[in-house]
C-alpha cells in the first residue's frame, strides 16, 4: 500500500516528482490547513486535491459545476486504480442512492457533487453519518459576482461546510483569478487561515496570436488546412455563427461537431461525447462548451471572435496543449465583435444580481474587462506579457512564442496622425466615442456629424487614413496614456495624461503595425525538436483508440498523447522500464502494460525516419533573389533547409540576432525605441535602409541585396550552431 504522497504520485499517476506548486499545496492539505491553489489550465490542479485524499482518513467531496467535469475526473480516477464517484442531474435517482450507499460502506475516496445537490435531503442524510476529510471547491471563482463564471448555487457551499458536524479541510482551486476574485473565494467560503498558491500563469507550450482578416472564415480555413489530423476547439460568440462556420468545415471534409445553448441537451450531450471519444476533431461551439473538459490532445484553439474578457479567453485557450505538446492559440478579431460584446453585456441574463447597484458596478466591471480584452488584440508587445501582467505576474517584453514576437510588425512614425487626433478629441470638448472622432477626422457628411456641426472643426476632414488605421493608432494612443476612455455604457474619448507632451513639447510617436502578409500564414510555434518514430507512435495510438472504445471511455483516458511520445523516445522493454515512461502508475501498468509492450516489441524493425543533425551535413541550395528582399523572406527560405534537416526552424526576429551577433546589424535606441541598422559590414555585404509607405506611415526597412544574401546563405553552418 502507497504509504505517502510520493507513492501516490507514482503508483496511481505515473509521475515521479510534482510539479511547481502542487507539493506545497498537498503539504498544508495534509497538514490540516485550508489552500487557496490558483494554477493555469494544465498545471495539475487535481493532483493537489486527488494525492492528499488517498492519505487522508475519510471521504473527499469536490464540488464541481459542470456534468462533463465530473464524469471526465472520475473516468481518469477510475483509469488511475481509485474508486470515485459523482451524483448530479445526469443520475437517475436509483443510481444516485446506490452511490450514496457505496459512498457508507467506503467504497468511494473522492466523491464529486454538483452544488446544487448539497442541501438535498438524501445526500444531507449521507453526509450527517460519513467521515468528510475535506471538502474541495473546483472551478472556484464560480463563487465571486467579480469573477467570470459567477453561479449563485455556489453560494450556498459556506453554510453546508458549517452545517457539518466536524469541519474539514476546505480546499479551492481555479486556473484564472484576478486579486479581487481570489479575495473573494477566500472571504464567501470562510476559509481559516488559508495556504495561497499562485502558481505562475504562463504555459510556455502555447503559442499566441491575433489575426484581422478580412474575411474570417477563410482565415480558418487556410490554418487548419495543415491540422485535418489534430483535435481542436473553435469558439464563436453566437449560435448563428456556430452553425454556420459548423456547416461550412463539415462540406468540406472536417470531422466537425457543434455545441451551443440552443441545441437540446440530448445533442449536447452527443457532440460532447463525439468530441471526447476523437469521433469528431473539431468542435465548433459557444462559450457554454468547454468549462472543466479534461481532454488533453487538444492541438489547437481558435477564438472566431474576441471574447468579452481576458478571464474567459485564457480559459478557453488554455484548454489547448494539456498534455504539454506545443499548441496554438488563435483569435480571430474585428471591431463588429466589439458591438456584440457590448449588446451581451447589456442585454446579458445569464448573472444573478442581488440588486441595481450591483448590476451597475458589475456590467461596468464588464466594460471595462472588454476594454482590457480589446487592448490585447491591438498591443503590438508581447502577447503573453500582456496577458501574464494582467493576471499581476511579471513578464518579459519578449516571449518569441507569440505573433507578435515573431516579427510580424514594423516600428512607424505615427506622430503626424496621433497630433490630429489629439487636436480632434481636445475640439471636440470630449463628449464623443472613438467612431466620431474617426468619422470627424475623414471628413464623413453623416446626419450626426452634420447635426453636432463637427463639419465647422479645424480637424474636419485632414486625415487620408482607412478607418482600420486610424482606429489602430487610437488604440495605442489610449494604450500609452496619450488617450483614456470613460468607463460608461457609451465610452467617451478625452485628452490622456501624456497627451500634452505631443501637442506643446514636440514628443514623438512610434508604434509598430502589421505587416502585409498572406491570410494562409500558419502561426510559428514551439516545435517538437526530438525525433520521433511516427509508425511507433501511430500505432501506439490505434491500440490506446481500441481500448477505449472497448471500455467506453476517451482514449486520453488510457494515456495521454505525451506519455505516448514519452514511449516511442524510450522503448521500453521491460515492465520496470515501462515505469520509466512519464505517465504510466502501478495500476496503468497492470491493465495495460503488456498490450503496449507487444506493439512496441512489434514495431522494433522500423526505423525512424529522422533528419541527421550533425550540423556538418550539406544543405540543399538556398534561394537567392535578384531584387532586394527583407529579413523574413532571408528567414522563411533557410528554414526549409532547417525543417529538413530535422531543426526547429529559424524566426525573423532569431535571424537578426544572428545578424547582430555577426556584425552586420547593430542594434541602436531611436526615440526611446530599439531599432536594427546596418553596420559597415552589413553595408558593404549589400544590406541597404530603404523609406517604405506601410498603411499610410512612411518607416525605414532592411532590405538584402543578392550579394547580401549570398553572404547569409554561405554561413549556413554557423547559423544551424546558433539555432541550435
Amino acid at each position: 500500500m502507497p504509504q505517502d504522497k510520493y507513492d501516490i504520485l507514482k503508483q496511481y499517476f505515473g509521475y515521479d516528482s510534482f510539479r511547481a506548486g502542487q507539493e506545497m499545496l498537498i503539504d498544508s492539505i495534509l497538514a490540516g490547513r485550508d489552500v487557496c491553489g490558483v494554477m493555469p489550465t494544465g498545471a495539475g490542479k487535481s493532483i493537489c486535491f486527488q494525492v492528499p485524499a488517498m492519505l487522508m482518513d475519510g471521504i473527499t467531496l469536490v464540488i464541481s459545476p459542470l456534468i462533463s467535469l465530473m464524469k471526465d475526473q472520475v473516468n481518469a480516477l477510475t483509469q488511475a486504480g481509485i474508486n470515485a464517484a459523482f451524483i448530479n442531474s445526469s443520475l437517475t435517482e436509483r443510481q444516485a442512492r446506490l452511490a450514496l450507499e457505496n459512498a457508507r460502506y467506503g467504497v468511494y475516496k473522492i466523491m464529486y457533487i454538483a452544488p446544487e445537490r448539497l442541501d438535498t435531503p438524501d445526500f444531507l442524510a449521507f453526509v450527517g453519518g460519513a467521515d468528510i476529510a475535506m471538502v474541495t471547491v473546483d472551478e472556484a471563482h464560480c463563487i465571486s459576482q467579480w469573477g467570470q463564471d459567477f453561479r449563485p448555487s455556489y453560494g450556498k457551499i459556506a453554510d453546508f461546510i458549517e452545517s457539518l458536524e466536524s469541519r474539514p479541510v476546505v480546499s479551492a482551486f481555479t486556473a484564472t483569478a484576478t486579486p479581487i476574485v481570489r479575495e473573494d473565494i477566500i472571504n464567501n467560503l470562510r476559509m481559516k487561515d488559508p495556504q495561497v498558491e499562485i502558481a505562475g500563469f504562463d504555459r510556455k507550450n502555447l503559442y499566441f496570436e491575433v489575426r484581422k482578416p478580412k474575411n474570417k472564415y477563410s482565415a480558418l480555413a487556410s490554418f487548419l488546412e495543415g491540422k485535418r489530423d489534430k483535435t481542436g476547439i473553435v469558439y464563436c460568440l453566437t449560435r448563428k455563427e456556430v452553425e454556420e462556420v459548423c456547416e461550412k468545415l463539415i462540406l468540406e471534409g472536417y470531422m466537425a461537431t457543434r455545441y451551443h445553448a440552443g441545441l437540446s441537451s440530448d445533442e449536447r450531450q452527443t457532440n460532447q461525447d463525439d468530441f471526447l471519444y476523437d469521433r469528431a476533431q473539431v468542435m465548433v461551439a459557444t462559450n457554454a462548451f468547454g468549462m472543466g473538459i479534461d481532454k488533453s490532445n487538444v492541438s489547437y484553439v481558435v477564438h472566431y471572435n474576441m471574447p468579452k474578457n481576458l478571464e474567459n479567453y485564457y480559459q478557453e485557450a488554455g484548454r489547448a496543449g494539456r498534455d504539454g505538446e506545443a499548441a496554438d492559440c488563435l483569435l480571430l478579431y474585428s471591431g463588429k465583435d466589439v458591438k456584440t460584446n457590448e449588446f451581451l453585456i447589456e442585454k446579458s441574463r445569464d448573472t444573478e444580481y442581488a440588486g441595481q447597484e450591483t448590476e451597475k458596478a458589475l456590467k461596468e466591471r464588464d466594460r471595462e474587462r472588454l476594454r482590457e480584452m480589446t487592448f490585447y488584440c491591438h498591443t503590438q508587445d508581447c502577447l503573453r506579457a500582456y496577458i501574464l501582467k494582467y493576471f499581476g505576474e511579471r513578464a518579459e517584453n519578449f516571449c518569441g512564442n507569440c505573433g507578435n514576437c515573431n516579427d510580424n510588425f514594423e516600428t512607424v512614425d505615427v506622430t503626424i496622425e496621433a497630433k490630429k487626433i489629439l487636436s480632434c478629441v481636445y475640439r471636440m470638448n470630449r463628449q464623443f466615442g472613438i467612431k466620431m472622432i474617426i468619422d470627424t477626422l475623414r471628413g464623413s457628411k453623416s446626419q450626426k456629424i452634420l447635426q453636432w456641426g463637427l463639419d465647422k472643426l479645424t480637424t474636419y476632414n485632414i486625415s487620408k487614413l482607412t478607418e482600420k488605421s486610424l482606429r489602430d493608432i487610437i488604440n495605442h494612443l489610449i494604450l500609452n496614456e496619450y488617450l483614456c476612455q470613460t468607463n460608461d455604457e457609451y465610452p467617451v474619448i478625452k485628452l490622456g495624461a501624456k497627451a500634452n507632451g505631443v501637442l506643446r513639447q514636440g514628443e514623438r510617436v512610434t508604434m509598430k503595425l502589421a505587416k502585409d502578409e498572406p491570410e494562409g500564414r500558419e502561426p510559428s510555434k514551439t516545435t517538437q525538436t526530438v525525433p520521433v518514430d511516427n509508425a511507433l507512435l501511430d500505432r501506439l495510438k490505434a491500440l490506446r483508440l481500441e481500448i477505449a472504445q472497448k471500455q467506453n471511455v476517451p482514449a486520453f483516458v488510457i494515456f495521454s498523447n505525451s506519455t505516448l511520445v514519452d514511449m516511442c523516445m524510450k522503448r521500453p522493454k521491460s515492465y520496470d522500464e515501462m515505469l520509466n515512461v512519464s505517465g504510466v502508475g502501478k495500476v496503468k501498468l497492470e491493465r495495460y502494460g503488456k498490450e503496449f509492450l507487444d506493439a512496441i516489441v512489434e514495431c522494433a524493425d522500423y526505423v525512424p525516419d529522422e533528419k541527421p543533425h550533425d550540423h556538418d551535413t550539406e544543405p540543399a541550395e538556398i534561394e537567392i533573389s535578384q531584387e532586394p528582399v527583407t529579413v523574413r523572406v532571408i528567414a522563411d527560405r533557410i528554414s526549409c533547409n532547417l525543417i529538413q534537416m530535422g531543426h526547429k526552424k529559424i524566426t525573423a526576429v532569431k535571424l537578426n540576432e544572428w545578424l547582430i551577433h555577426k556584425g552586420y546589424l547593430m542594434s541602436v535606441s531611436q526615440e526611446g525605441k530599439s531599432t536594427k541598422v546596418p553596420t559597415q559590414k552589413g553595408i558593404d555585404s549589400g544590406i541597404e535602409t530603404r523609406r517604405s509607405l506601410i498603411r499610410g506611415v512612411y518607416c525605414d526597412v532592411n532590405l538584402y541585396s543578392k550579394p547580401a544574401q549570398e553572404a547569409i546563405a554561405g554561413e549556413f553552418a554557423d547559423i544551424l550552431e546558433f539555432v541550435r
